[in-house]
């Protein structure tokens, strides 16, 4: 187990909210869940409380009378739930699964919810009650510099902002979106990603294309939720065309599920029931964990994923378990999620939680996502090292990939404000530049795995599953880096590398040979294409783009003395992997 690590000075080390100190965002509000003991066998319906079993129930019927509370079966009907675990287990996807059934919300407790805890457990059929605190987005806005905001009025059209979009571009930078555009399904055809938190603009000028809208719950009425949620719908699916931003999976369906009113692990469940094997849940919130003793806190220190909480773990094991992909904003809150605090199970919790964090115990089978540095220089900012861990960014063994934690360029609005990149009075054409958190980090893994998918898809494979998911990003992508005071030992993971990825995936798309000849084009036509090191390969010319110059004088070393031994590897036309011997 490892320390809690601090924050220190520097770049990559900046506080939280608009102008580096705090921010909150309103209307998150406590759930109390109640876990029900199994052999009572609880059934929760209009007219009232009834126990399947035959159990005396007469004292929990009492209490909810006289303290005007209802049970409200958390998951949907207990015996339909039921009756739906033996077909998971027989399709050989559940492993040892939470019983959904056992899980209630309590209607009206309103303010008193951590008073009726303690007694609602210690009714006889109810194993044990606990309340969670409000959950909010996992981002991190970053202050704005004087200068930035760009006003529409006067604008004739969005300009393209596409060059501004860093994690587009060919690993180490970024996931290599452009690339996986010139693949048969790499737009994420055919996926579909329901994005799981608050709020949406959906009528934004950049997310026409192929938004499905809400599946479930009622949207916070807030600028800073919609800006949130608009802000991770562009990052995966923005529209593809000559304005503001493009997504990284611009073919795949995006659609939104609303926590509000219903609680986050029904918002889960009810996403994941909506999807097919092979589609995406996104998860884009956190809430304060025991560092703090679960309190709000603008600055989100202590703020941990939710499958911390048993009802969410059942929700996203439920989801993972029908093939679905989860993936999980894996909090700001700076900790080290190997510490010895997240062993310790919190009173309320029931018997037999095991701490989701620590890889020895079953896990929940989500994709955890920290957030990275971007380059430095990147709109002209320095967070420290491309890919090293931002200070803010959770970190430990849990964790499976990193995305882009500043400066990440999309639609939406700047915190509760207007969008410093694109601003002015017409909210469904704000762009912001400056997403961050590992609310920024999260969708751009959706995105990479998105394309994957669309690709296995493509080519007549089944797509992946919730825990090849979880190898191929941590086998493959672009190392994490060490900063000063942040190692790369604080792990957060890779960054997704989708061209080294299909190497691994779709293993026949990859062709190899020996160098036969070479050409070096200095000067390419037309001149828009990059400088490229051409090489004849398997009766075809294969092209290496943007050749570093050690490569370049290797290649010209080789042919030069009359035996080359050059190895390539492609993938069409393209050069994917070289090894020069001679």
């Amino acid at each position: 187990m490892t320390d809690q690590a601090l924050p220190g000075d520097g770049p990559g080390t900046a506080g939280p909210g608009p102008h580096g100190t705090g921010f909150t965002y309103q209307g998150a509000a406590p759930e109390l869940i109640v876990v029900a003991r199994a052999e009572a066998r609880l059934r929760a319906g209009a007219e009232g409380i009834r126990s399947a079993a035959g159990s005396d129930i007469s004292a929990l019927s009492m209490f909810l009378s006289d303290e005007q509370l209802a049970l409200e079966p958390l998951f949907g009907h207990e015996e339909r739930l039921r009756s739906a675990v033996p077909l998971q287990a027989e399709a050989g996807l559940m492993g040892t699964m939470p019983d959904l059934s056992l899980f209630y919300r309590v209607r009206g407790g309103g303010e008193r919810g951590q008073e009726l805890t303690a007694r609602l457990a210690a009714l006889p059929e109810i194993e044990t009650a606990y309340v969670k605190p409000g959950a909010v987005p996992a981002s991190m806005p970053q202050q704005r510099l004087e200068g930035d905001k760009r006003l529409k009025e006067g604008t004739p059209a969005t300009p393209d902002f596409t060059g501004r979009q860093g994690y587009l571009n060919a690993a180490p930078e970024g996931v290599d979106a452009y690339w996986a555009w010139q693949r048969p399904g790499g737009s994420g055809d055919g996926i579909t990603i329901v994005d799981v938190e608050g709020a949406w603009q959906l009528g934004h000028e950049d997310l026409a294309e192929k938004l499905a809208g809400i599946v479930i719950g009622s949207p916070i009425q807030d600028v800073a939720w919609r800006n949130h949620g608009t802000a991770v719908l562009g990052v995966i699916g923005g529209d593809r065309d000559e304005k503001g931003i493009t997504g990284i999976a611009p073919e795949a369906v995006t659609a939104a599920a609303s926590f509000q009113g219903i609680g986050t692990a029904v918002a889960i469940h009810a996403a994941a029931d909506r999807l097919s094997a092979g589609d995406v849940v996104l998860v884009e919130l956190h809430r304060p964990g025991p560092r703090f003793d679960y309190a709000d806190r603008d600055d989100q220190r202590g703020y941990i994923p939710l499958e911390w909480w048993p009802d969410d773990f059942a929700a996203i094991r439920w989801a993972t378990a029908k093939g679905v992909l989860v993936v999980e904003a894996g909090g700001n809150g700076g900790e080290s999620l190997d510490d010895a605090i997240y062993e310790r199970r919190p009173d309320e919790f029931p018997e037999g939680w095991r701490n989701p964090f620590n890889p020895s115990n079953q896990g929940s089978g989500a994709v955890l996502v920290g957030a990275g540095a971007p380059p430095p220089g990147t709109h002209g900012r320095d967070h420290g090292p491309d890919r090293s861990r931002l200070s803010f960014s959770n970190y430990g063994a849990r964790f499976d990939a990193q995305g882009w934690g500043r400066e990440t360029t999309t639609t939406g609005g700047f915190w509760d404000q207007p969008g410093d990149l694109q601003g002015g009075a017409e909210e469904i054409a704000w762009y912001t530049d400056t997403f961050s958190g590992t609310s920024s980090a999260s969708p751009v893994v959706v995105g990479a795995l998105a394309s994957l998918q669309g690709m296995l898809k493509a080519a007549g494979l089944a797509p992946m599953a919730p825990d090849r998911a979880r190898e191929i990003l941590r086998t493959t992508g672009s190392p994490q880096q060490d900063a000063q005071g942040r190692p790369a030992s604080q792990r957060i993971g890779n960054r997704p590398d989708i061209k080294a990825a299909v190497t691994r995936l779709l293993p026949s798309a990859i062709g190899s040979g020996q160098a036969e000849r070479y050409w070096d084009e200095l000067l390419p036509y037309p001149h828009e294409l990059p400088p490229r090191l051409r090489l004849f390969v398997a009766g075809s010319w294969r092209n290496l783009n943007n050749p570093a110059p050690d490569i370049r004088q290797a290649v010209h070393t080789a042919f030069a003395g009359g035996r080359p031994d050059v190895r390539v590897w492609f993938s069409d036309d393209e050069v994917v992997g070289l090894v020069v011997s001679g």
